[in-house]
């Protein structure tokens, strides 16, 4: 069978009380895996279960060890997990198999109120198809810029298709929530309907300046006055890497005791190294360390152009650093410039270089940009996202109502 059950769980032990939705999510990230849709997935799912509505999570299996949650005491919970392969150029990420046959007997033993799907892939298009079937409310998320990662892997001739998929998909669903305004319009103006902004908020009690290590910039090799730069995500061709270097190129001809920090991992790690060896590579961090090594730097830049949202955008906010990146995603709609950062008009790689090197020579400044990016981080409460999302879903259901 494409799916699996959690252990001793049956699909008839998926209740909700009437005070609640049963909301069935569809994900093929979800962690372990560190990436942005599946945290972000994760809060939210966390979210929705805090507050009473019962969760049929439906994700795929990360591997032979991989098991759905059991949760005998809390029976409003439910993981089913599906096959799936790895993606290309991506082996640490995976793709579902069509399952829409799984998905539909899966559904009618026991019906949703409401099917989110968070990823566009052959589960998704499964998903979508079975709740079409199945006549039930759909709302997706438009988390990641397939269209825009396709012309840097040699690709580009796909835009339009992925494009004319993509407004397919969603335009299929009841709604579309979106992580900014400005993607919103964006979309809008390419055919796509029914969008609506659901922002992304940030953990500021993982993430604040008091996981600040002394120690562990000791182990960096500086002292307590010297610059600490840092990027977090994908090493990858897609993040504008090249960027990155020649700012801090540009910062270490100033000040020879800066150090960059790189945290992730991907496939220009070691071109990267051949480039820039005195560099720190930490590899793919999570929890207390992950908090420690943004804390413990002092700038953090941001040179992707590729980004839906940028989850790493607020946790350096929320860390007490300011963030030079260009006005799109996350930066455009949370960073003031010369106050909690720095923001550079889009595709102007110099103005980036120059920003980057303006701030690495103010020790001043940067201190009061991250203590204003950190109150600013502070707006970002998951519990006031999740409560935006539950909304939503209701109002996706209610047009459903009323349509039927």
């Amino acid at each position: 069978m494409a799916y699996e059950y959690a252990h001793n769980l049956l699909v008839e032990n998926f209740p909700a009380n009437r005070r609640s939705l049963r909301v069935a999510v569809v994900s093929e990230t979800y962690p372990p895996e560190v990436n942005g849709v599946a945290v972000t997935l994760a809060k939210v799912v966390d979210g929705l279960r805090a507050a009473n509505h019962a969760v049929q999570l439906i994700r795929l299996r990360q591997g032979g060890t991989d098991a759905a949650c059991e949760e005998e005491m809390h029976p409003a919970y439910q993981e089913v997990l599906m096959r799936g392969f790895p993606i290309p150029r991506y082996p640490e990420l995976r793709m579902g198999m069509p399952s829409k046959s799984a998905l539909i007997r899966l559904w009618q033993l026991k019906r949703p109120d409401v099917v989110h799907i968070a990823t566009e892939g052959p589960l998704g298009w499964s998903a979508l198809r079975a709740a079409m079937y199945l006549r039930l409310p759909v709302s997706t998320d438009y988390r990641t810029n397939f269209q825009s990662y396709s012309a840097h892997y040699g690709v580009g001739f796909l835009y339009k298709p992925i494009m004319a998929y993509l407004k397919k998909f969603h335009n299929y669903a009841q709604c579309t929530m979106v992580p900014t305004e400005a993607l919103r319009a964006s979309l809008a103006d390419a055919g796509f309907q029914r969008l609506k902004v659901v922002s992304r908020g940030v953990d500021t009690d993982v993430y604040g300046p008091a996981h600040r290590s002394e120690a562990l910039r000791a182990q960096w090799g500086l002292a307590a006055n010297d610059l600490a730069v840092v990027c977090v995500g994908r090493l990858a061709h897609e993040k504008n890497l090249a960027l990155l270097l020649k700012a801090f190129e540009a910062i270490v001809a100033r000040d020879p005791r800066a150090r960059l920090v790189l945290v992730g991992h991907g496939p220009m790690r070691q071109e990267l190294q051949a480039r820039c060896p005195d560099a720190i590579f930490t590899g793919q961090l999570r929890g207390q360390s992950l908090a420690e090594h943004y804390a413990s730097a002092d700038l953090f830049l941001m040179p992707s152009l590729t980004e839906t949202f940028g989850n790493v955008t607020t946790e350096a906010m929320a860390s007490g650093l300011p963030v030079v990146a260009f006005n799109y995603a996350a930066a455009a709609e949370l960073i003031v410039s010369s106050v909690n950062g720095s923001l550079v008009p889009m595709d102007d790689a110099e103005g980036f270089v120059s920003a980057a090197l303006a701030l690495a020579a103010e020790p001043q400044t940067r201190k009061q940009m991250g203590v204003e990016a950190r109150q600013t981080s502070l707006h970002l409460d998951w519990t006031c996202i999740v409560q935006k999302f539950e909304d939503v879903l209701q109002e996706v259901i209610d047009q459903s109502r009323v349509i039927v």
